[in-house]
């Protein structure tokens, strides 16, 4: 089936078009973890804690979360 093919039918919404593809081999652009490490200050580590705590997630999930949405809300401004 020709992309166009595929493009009309979702733009109609007729049906699902996962279909036409592969999906059991789907890899994320750039999303394959890079480890890095970084040094806080105490303050800091104890404030991203209690932060975490209070919302339920963990250190390094509040960190990303917070880190993901400053990038976001950089890059609409570019």
């Amino acid at each position: 089936m020709k992309a166009s093919q595929i493009d009309k039918k979702f733009d109609e919404n007729k049906e699902d078009i996962l279909e036409y593809f592969d999906t059991k081999n789907i890899k994320m652009v750039n999303e394959s973890p890079k480890r890095v490490n970084i040094d806080f200050p105490t303050w800091m580590v104890e404030s991203l804690d209690r932060e975490a705590q209070h919302i339920g997630v963990s250190r390094q999930a509040i960190i990303k979360m917070w880190l993901a949405e400053k990038l976001n809300s950089l890059s609409k401004v570019s």
